[in-house]
């Protein structure tokens, strides 16, 4: 059986595909849940671990302080994260601080939008497919990641003016701030290959 092909349409990217739609001798039901909960850990574990870097940077220094546990931390954690799972995890948005989203990241960020402002709470925007990567079946996963308090002080309507300006020194294409707490703040992103 043929796997779908990234880009064929938006529609393919806005339907998740069950569990086990495209088991053959490549992949089957069993390997792809167990990617899939691999895949929720390492989202989890990735934000426990970032968010607990940022409220122990603001704690010790302020804002100033956070700034660098995004801009050098959270790639580190990333890459941890990323080995210690066996897969690749970052953060998209659609107002990038850093690295745009990819094609279809950025039209499964934008069904985020549309799905929040139809009333879907945040903590319920998770989305996946099954995809073929270099001849193998690969499942990707984003889940929307919230905007809370902590994330306000650089990413919020008022940021100090130091704090702003150190983050445009970094991130000379920042558009990454004028959010509110609730926010859809971006998502997780994982790839992770479904071995048989």
């Amino acid at each position: 059986m043929k796997y779908p092909r990234p880009m064929i349409a938006a529609a393919v990217l806005l339907t998740a595909v069950p569990l086990g739609a495209f088991a053959n001798e490549q992949a089957n039901p069993e390997a792809e849940k167990a990617t899939m909960l691999r895949s929720q850990e390492a989202i989890k574990d990735y934000a426990t671990t970032l968010k607990a870097a940022l409220q122990t940077a603001m704690k010790a220094g302020g804002p100033m302080a956070a700034i660098p546990v995004c801009h050098t931390e959270a790639p580190k954690i990333a890459k941890e994260i990323s080995a210690k799972y066996g897969l690749e995890i970052h953060r998209t948005s659609l107002k990038p601080r850093a690295t745009p989203p990819t094609a279809w990241e950025k039209v499964v960020l934008e069904q985020f939008a549309a799905e929040k402002a139809a009333g879907k709470p945040i903590s319920e925007l998770v989305w996946h497919t099954v995809v073929e990567e270099q001849g193998k079946p690969s499942l990707r996963l984003m889940k929307a990641i919230p905007t809370d308090e902590v994330c306000l002080t650089c990413h919020g309507t008022e940021v100090q003016p130091a704090v702003l300006e150190k983050i445009r020194s970094l991130y000379p294409k920042d558009e990454a701030i004028g959010y509110q707490k609730g926010d859809i703040r971006g998502a997780f992103s994982v790839t992770a290959a479904i071995h048989p």
